[in-house]
């Protein structure tokens, strides 16, 4: 909109270098297209797997391991091996700073969606503002969490893990890395002449996670989950071996 990367202060006015409806209209298709391509392979997989009906409590146990990640507690609640044959918990650790920095960031971006549809509030927000409150932490988490899981993963033993699926991990992790600096840098210097480069360049990133999202690391979060509600639901089914019995 303005004709070039580099330009007088916006104000932090994103909209007057790329319209809202384009990013609007670019952006929630590419992620309606992630969540249909990520919904599809669930649904075949839940398929496949056949556990039954669901029963009493299966869903919310499933719903409560998930979100405290509880198996990569290593099984025993002393964590996984990672550089060395001693259990840790770092894993484990890193994996809560992704995950709750990535869903920080995802309510950041629902809340700014509800104030510009709902009442009418336009970005920029002010930084003492919820969305921008939000964007910060999960921001922070999300340098925290894959910084942690790449220098653990740099560090695991070769044959700790496939190597073939090592530069998937990656790169995930440097795309999570990287969504999140760029934000935070276009959030400290969105008043300045720099605006508008540092805002494409993070567009350019979030586009690329987003295109990525179901074929790249990020869909193993919906198949664990799904995994999770499978394992709650089959443990409660009935004991048909009937070990031990006369």
């Amino acid at each position: 909109m303005t004709g070039r990367l580099l330009h007088e202060p916006l104000a932090g006015n994103f909209y007057a270098v790329f319209p809202h409806n384009l990013m609007a209209g670019m952006f929630g298709a590419v992620f309606l297209y992630a969540v249909l391509a990520l919904a599809l392979g669930a649904a075949r997989f839940w398929r496949d797997v056949t556990p039954g009906a669901s029963a009493p409590g299966a869903k919310e146990e499933a719903t409560r391991n998930a979100l405290a990640l509880t198996y990569l507690d290593g099984g025993h609640g002393d964590g996984c091996n990672e550089a060395s044959d001693a259990f840790t918990k770092a894993r484990r650790r890193f994996h809560h700073f992704t995950f709750y920095g990535f869903m920080l960031c995802f309510a950041s971006t629902s809340v700014a969606t509800v104030y510009h549809y709902a009442f009418g509030w336009q970005a920029p927000y002010a930084l003492t503002s919820l969305p921008v409150l939000l964007g910060t932490l999960g921001g922070i988490g999300l340098l925290v969490g894959p910084a942690g899981l790449l220098w653990l993963n740099v560090r695991r033993p070769p044959l700790h893990g496939d190597a073939s699926q090592r530069p998937m991990d990656r790169a995930f992790i440097a795309l999570l890395f990287l969504t999140s600096a760029t934000g935070l840098a276009l959030l400290a210097w969105r008043d300045t002449p720099a605006m508008a480069l540092l805002l494409a360049v993070h567009l350019g990133v979030v586009m690329a996670l987003f295109l990525t999202l179901p074929y790249g690391k990020f869909a193993h979060a919906v198949y664990r989950c799904a995994a999770l509600l499978k394992f709650n639901i089959e443990k409660r089914l009935p004991n048909k071996l009937a070990l031990g019995a006369d």
